[in-house]
């Protein structure tokens, strides 16, 4: 009662992203139930009123781009949070993540490349989340050549501010830069746990977060299951800093 009562709250408030609910594995328990049906059909209905402008074609591209990269990571993530994970079971979902990912790449850079980063007026709030997370999941001579174009489209706001920080922060640790937004996190082979990737002025970086829309270090911490205080991290930093290879 209490899943259904949020996810209308969600769609009264906004929420669009109808794909995701229906791959979301924590949610799986509910589509038995009847009440997932009548919800499912009232964001479908919201939809149709939302996007009678939208460009259908490229919306319904986009949806299906959105669900093999959602699905596969899905099924990667439920192998690699347990505390022994199957190695050869990682890599065989690699393999195939790759694949998929650059089959999606192929397609979202023809899109950008004709068309440049289309706001949700044009694709909805999915398909405009689909060419972030397309990019975000792209090597870095492709987030290099698009991070750009992101920034400007949050200028003129036909991109998330937010979205943006997770790529200015993967694109700076891959460049072997300290990230800005703490959006980042890496595993620690030694010792198997999660740790926050090095990021600058640890101090300040919620103020950063709240700037693009981010909740604060301790949330975001939480949600990757790591223990989070400002002291410790920053008493580890030069550690961590060695493990990821960030220059001086």
């Amino acid at each position: 009662k209490k899943a259904f009562k949020w996810l209308n709250l969600a769609i009264d408030k906004g929420y669009e992203n109808i794909t995701n609910i229906q791959i979301d594995n924590d949610l799986k328990s509910l589509h038995s139930e009847k009440k997932w049906k009548q919800t499912i059909e009232k964001l479908q209905k919201k939809l149709e009123i939302i996007g009678a402008k939208y460009d259908k074609v490229l919306e319904k591209e986009l949806a299906m781009i959105y669900t093999e990269d959602q699905e596969i990571r899905g099924e990667f993530m439920n192998v690699y949070k347990v505390a022994n994970p199957d190695k050869k079971k990682l890599d065989s979902i690699g393999k195939i993540m790759e694949t998929k990912d650059s089959i999606n790449l192929i397609k979202v850079m023809k899109i950008l490349d004709e068309r440049g980063w289309l706001g949700k007026n044009v694709v909805g709030e999915q398909g405009n989340k689909t060419l972030f997370l397309v990019i975000q999941h792209a090597d870095l001579e492709y987030q290099q050549k698009y991070l750009p174009m992101m920034r400007e489209a949050v200028i003129n706001g036909n991109a998330n501010a937010a979205n943006l920080a997770y790529v200015e922060d993967r694109v700076a640790l891959r460049e072997g830069r300290k990230q800005i937004y703490g959006s980042q996190a890496a595993k620690n082979k030694k010792t198997n746990k999660m740790y926050i990737s090095p990021m600058i002025d640890p101090d300040n970086v919620d103020k950063r977060r709240a700037e693009v829309g981010l909740g604060t270090m301790a949330e975001y911490a939480a949600k990757m299951n790591i223990e989070w205080d400002l002291e410790t991290y920053k008493k580890e930093l030069p550690e961590i800093e060695k493990l990821e290879n960030i220059k001086p």
